[in-house]
């Protein structure tokens, strides 16, 4: 393996029934019925899981039950150095829960969760990176309206740019949450909780574009479906990030990090160069405290202000 890790998650979508997918199958159990976390952090876990079963695991038992400390360090010095450091932290948190079932199952003697090394980070010592407004507006063009993908992906990027929206919000949107007539979007956040949003004209009229010409007929609910059957809601919240990559890759942008919160974080910078309070971005954003917003450094303000405005016809 070279230095350059695929940290992303095509390749367990390709990967056969086995020892692999059992493994995590039983570890999904142990979340939900024993440990009772949400959906969206069972989720988050077991993504993490995955990637780091198929960089150190192939499909076979006994390389589970192999694992040596080292391996396990060394996974996460690799994932830290392409990471951001909140993110490797968030791959540490699943990773030692992971190894503590695997340990408590039977599957491996050594308690490897201890192993797991922590991840250094001072959350204001380096502001995030984000795009430029110049920058975001390349990636939005980049979209091809006149095909079905490229009208979704707009919607998706649109969400992303305009209001800060986490990846897992945009995949678990449903058709009952867009409410046109009072020109509001609600959005499922971390946990149980929940907000109304207002929506901005250009991302109304970038989800109406795909739901009256691009959105594939099928029983799902979910806003965002797959363009190839079968017609259902993404399996991940790492689908958006391959739209994200993808869409920078056509605008010619190559940032260090090319995931969907790269829009987050630009949104917050541009906001804070407009004066916002750090009250009004954590509004925005729904950080529980103004401890998560600080972290942010500078959305359209003006634009935010005004467009809670109800939506003018709404969608038939």
């Amino acid at each position: 393996m070279g230095d350059r890790r695929d940290f992303s998650s095509e390749p367990w979508k390709r990967l056969s029934e086995g020892p692999l997918k059992a493994l995590v199958r039983a570890f999904e159990q142990h979340l939900e019925r024993e440990r009772g976390l949400s959906r969206g952090t069972i989720d988050h876990y077991l993504h993490q899981v995955r990637l780091f079963l198929l960089d150190r695991c192939s499909d076979d038992q006994s390389t589970i039950q192999d694992l040596q400390a080292k391996e396990v360090t060394q996974f996460i010095l690799h994932y830290a150095r392409e990471h951001t450091p909140i993110t490797a932290k968030h791959m540490v948190t699943a990773l030692r829960s992971f190894l503590r079932f695997a340990r408590r199952t039977g599957l491996i003697a050594a308690d490897l969760a201890d192993c797991v090394p922590t991840v250094p980070g001072w959350r204001l010592a380096t502001l995030p990176k984000g795009l430029q407004r110049g920058q975001v507006e390349d990636v939005l063009k980049s979209c091809d309206p006149k095909t079905a993908v490229g009208r979704r992906d707009h919607a998706i990027l649109l969400l992303l740019a305009r209001l800060g929206l986490r990846a897992l919000e945009v995949v678990s949107l449903t058709l009952e949450d867009i409410n046109w007539a009072a020109g509001e979007i609600t959005i499922l956040g971390k946990g149980p909780q929940r907000a109304k949003l207002p929506l901005p004209r250009d991302v109304g009229e970038a989800l109406v574009a795909y739901l009256r010409d691009g959105r594939p007929q099928g029983p799902s609910r979910r806003v965002f479906l797959r363009a190839q059957i079968p017609y259902e809601g993404f399996a991940s919240s790492s689908t958006i990030g391959s739209i994200v990559r993808k869409s920078l890759a056509r605008a010619g942008l190559s940032p260090p990090r090319k995931g969907a919160h790269l829009f987050r974080h630009a949104l917050a910078m541009e906001m804070l160069q407009r004066q916002a309070s750090l009250e009004e971005i954590g509004q925005i954003l729904r950080h529980h405290s103004v401890n998560a917003t600080a972290v942010y450094a500078k959305v359209d303000l003006d634009a935010l202000r005004t467009v809670a405005q109800p939506w003018p016809g709404g969608v038939k």
